[in-house]
C-alpha cells in the first residue's frame, strides 16, 4: 500500500529522514510547521503526517503535543526513535580556515543541542531560529554572498550544496529524537527500514479536582498490573493557572484485560482518560546511508 506523508520540510529535515526509513517508497510532502503537517492530514491532503514530539536532551516538542490534544483528533499510528547529528555547515564559497559567520541559522532545538560548541568556539555570535534545521541549510544556500552559517544534518548538506566544517558538534554523542506517526486509519510498514523495538499504548489522562494523593492513586492503577510506564509528563490545559493533564506512555500493546482494567480503575476515580494511539515503535541502529537516501530524493 502507498502513502502520502506530510513532513516538517523542507527536503532533507531530520523529519524527512525518520520519513525515509519508516516509508522509503512512498510520497512525501513537505510541510512549513508542525501544525500543518497535522492540518493536512485532518484536510485529507495526506494520508498520514510524521513528526518530532520528544527530543533526548531537549525533551518533549510541546506544539506537537499540544496541538494534538487540543486542536486536532489523529490517533497516534506509530513511533520511531533515531540518532541526531548535528554539523556545521557554510557555502563553499565561504569554505575557508579564516571564515568566521555573522550569523548562525538553525532549529532552536538544534541550536540548545549544540550549546557547548557554540558557547566554547563561536561564542558572542548571534544565533538566529528557523522552521527546521534544513530551512536553515536552504537559507545558507540561496545567500552566498553574506557571512552566514548553519546548524543541520548531513543530509541537508548534501541536499544544498554546503560544505560541513565542523562535524559532530552536538553536545552529547547519544543525542535521539523520537518521531510520532499520525494517521485516521492503521498503518503498515511493510517497506520500513528500521528495527521494530515492541509495541507502545499513549493515555491522556485529566485528573479530578485537585486533591492530596490523586496523582499517587492513577499511578497506583498502573503498579499494582504490574504495567511498565516509559513515560509520564504534565501540561498545562490551558484553563486555569495549575490545572493539567498527564501523557502517559505504556511498554505494551492495548490488551482486553490490563489496560481496560486500568482505565476503568481512573474512570472511577473520576479521572478523564483518553486513548492517543497504541502502535509500534520502531528505531534506527546506526546512522542513516546519506548517499543512498539522497539518490532516492533526486
Amino acid at each position: 500500500m502507498s502513502y502520502s506523508i506530510a513532513f516538517l520540510g523542507p527536503k532533507a529535515t531530520f523529519t524527512d529522514l525518520a520519513v525515509s526509513r519508516l516509508f522509503p517508497d512512498d510520497a512525501k510532502i513537505p510541510m512549513a510547521t508542525i501544525p500543518e503537517c497535522m492540518d493536512a492530514v485532518v484536510d485529507g491532503q495526506a494520508d498520514l503526517a510524521v513528526v518530532p514530539i520528544e527530543n533526548a536532551l531537549e525533551g518533549s516538542v510541546n506544539i506537537t503535543l499540544d496541538y494534538l490534544v487540543h486542536e486536532v483528533n489523529l490517533p497516534i499510528s506509530g513511533e520511531i526513535i533515531t540518532p541526531i547529528q548535528q554539523h556545521f555547515m557554510v557555502h563553499p564559497d565561504n569554505d575557508i580556515p579564516s571564515f568566521v559567520p555573522d550569523v548562525i541559522y538553525s532549529h532552536s532545538h538544534a541550536i540548545a543541542q549544540c550549546h557547548k560548541f557554540l558557547h566554547k568556539e563561536l561564542r558572542g555570535i548571534p544565533c538566529e531560529n528557523t522552521t527546521s534545521t534544513a530551512a536553515a541549510a536552504q537559507l545558507v544556500m540561496e545567500q552566498p554572498g553574506k557571512k552566514i552559517a548553519a546548524i543541520a544534518n548531513e543530509l541537508a548538506a548534501a541536499e544544498y550544496g554546503l560544505a560541513i566544517t565542523r562535524p559532530n558538534i552536538h553536545d552529547f554523542s547519544h543525542n535521539h529524537t523520537k518521531f510520532v506517526v499520525l494517521s485516521k486509519s492503521d498503518i503498515q510498514y511493510e517497506n520500513c527500514l528500521a528495527t521494530r523495538r515492541g509495541d507502545k499504548t499513549t493515555l491522556m489522562v485529566m485528573l479530578p479536582a485537585d486533591h492530596s494523593g490523586a496523582l499517587h492513586q492513577v499511578l497506583s492503577a498502573f503498579a499494582w498490573r504490574k504495567l511498565n510506564l516509559s513515560k509520564i509528563e504534565s501540561r498545562p490545559m490551558k484553563t486555569g493557572l495549575g490545572n493539567y493533564f498527564f501523557i502517559i506512555d505504556l511498554e505494551m500493546k492495548m490488551d482486553e484485560v490490563l489496560i481496560p482494567g486500568a482505565i476503568s480503575e481512573l474512570e472511577a476515580l473520576g479521572c478523564n482518560v483518553t486513548l492517543l494511539g497504541s502502535y509500534p515503535s520502531f528505531m534506527v541502529e546506526k546512522s542513516v546511508d546519506i548517499a543512498e537516501i539522497h539518490s532516492k530524493m533526486m
